[in-house]
């Protein structure tokens, strides 16, 4: 797994997961937002966050599967919030809430995602642009919407990208266009950080890059090939 951590400064730090040693601390009491929080990376993520003492938001449609898991959950505080992350009106409602009721959100997770298996060569358009809405423009919308928050209040808040190791590099065929988007996410992580110390901002952007994971998105698919769980393992 590669983790990205850049902050306004002009050197972007690399860092081991091993060595990184982070308190949570002062985001307690603090609102986050996890996008894609339903499921997989994303619950485990927004369940986390919860334990620390942070008020979590879940984005999600699923959000029945939030709610249940917030019956259980100590400490901080979990809602959940019903939008499709290829609306942009949804997450635009989904972030004016999270204001007006809740408070400024001070860490954004990046966390929803799409991927079809096929080969790009046979590809269709509604799939390619379902992932691009999803893996690219709803990250776009969401950051621009929680930067605009975080600078305007004056937080010094932390913006997180679940990247992809396909992010970096590829080495399995039928990914589709999958991997393109995850570039993309590598390559937006650094523009704003660019963005950010050119505008002498304390707001960090970390892209996390996680390898397979046991999700509905990956070996828990139910529309899995055979070759695919061969690959996987499964």
């Amino acid at each position: 797994m590669e983790i990205q951590t850049y902050c306004s400064s002009k050197t972007a730090h690399r860092h081991s997961p091993r060595k990184m040693v982070l308190s949570m601390d002062r985001w307690v009491g603090k609102v986050a937002i996890v996008t894609g929080a339903s499921s997989g990376i994303g619950a485990a993520i927004a369940d986390a966050l919860v334990s620390k003492g942070l008020i979590v938001v879940g984005i999600a449609r699923r959000t029945d599967l939030i709610e249940n898991r917030a019956k259980h959950l100590k400490n901080g505080k979990l809602y959940a919030v019903k939008a499709d992350m290829t609306q942009e009106k949804d997450i635009l409602d989904a972030f004016k809430w999270v204001l007006d009721n809740l408070g400024p959100v001070h860490i954004l997770i990046n966390n929803a995602g799409f991927a079809k298996e096929g080969y790009l060569s046979e590809g269709d358009t509604e799939t390619w642009r379902k992932i691009l809405n999803i893996n690219v423009l709803g990250l776009c919308i969401a950051t621009r919407e929680a930067v605009k928050i975080m600078r305007t209040k004056g937080i010094n808040g932390h913006i997180i990208h679940i990247n992809s190791i396909l992010g970096h590099s590829i080495n399995t065929p039928k990914v589709n266009v999958y991997p393109a988007t995850k570039f993309g996410v590598t390559a937006l992580t650094e523009t704003l950080r660019q963005e950010l110390m050119s505008f002498e901002s304390k707001i960090k952007v970390t892209s996390i890059s996680p390898g397979l994971v046991a999700t509905e998105l990956t070996t828990l698919r139910k529309d899995l090939s055979e070759e695919r769980k061969k690959l996987f393992g499964t």
